[in-house]
């Protein structure tokens, strides 16, 4: 049975970054469970995957616009350090915050200034082209 949408499938993939970092994977471990066309993978992924089959193996390279978007400058803002953790004045540490109408976002530190810190609440793979290596283990 291939791929198409309402399938409920479950995938075995490796993410790596451009430069061949593996950023994320879980071979060996618990399969990714999801239904195909809810919206539960990035886009550029998730049309990739239509009409693969169990046992299906294929290298998939999605750029930012179908992943996690491009960085957006508007997304990095200049915090007074007295605001932050001391724990937390640390290059690519993650914090998290909550918005006036309180949702939770996360910021990663960007950059540390004398009397603030830059943080980003880009999603870290914004801008990153992303390659996956998936296997498909069971659709039905």
């Amino acid at each position: 049975m291939a791929i198409e949408e309402g399938s409920k499938v479950k995938m075995e993939y490796t993410l790596t970054l451009e430069d061949g970092t593996v950023a994320d994977t879980n071979v060996g471990g618990a399969p990714l469970d999801f239904e195909q066309g809810k919206g539960m993978l990035i886009p550029g992924l998730e049309v990739e995957l239509n009409g693969m089959d169990v046992g299906d193996e294929k290298e998939v390279t999605v750029a930012p616009d179908k992943a996690y978007g491009n960085v957006d400058p508007k997304a990095f803002e200049e915090i007074p350090k007295d605001k932050i953790p001391e724990d937390m004045h640390v290059l690519d540490s993650m914090l998290q915050a909550t918005t006036p109408d309180g949702n939770t976002v996360g910021l990663r530190v960007h950059e540390i200034k004398d009397d603030t810190i830059v943080v980003d609440a880009n999603h870290p793979f914004a801008g990153k082209t992303l390659k996956f290596n998936v296997k498909i283990l069971d659709v039905k």
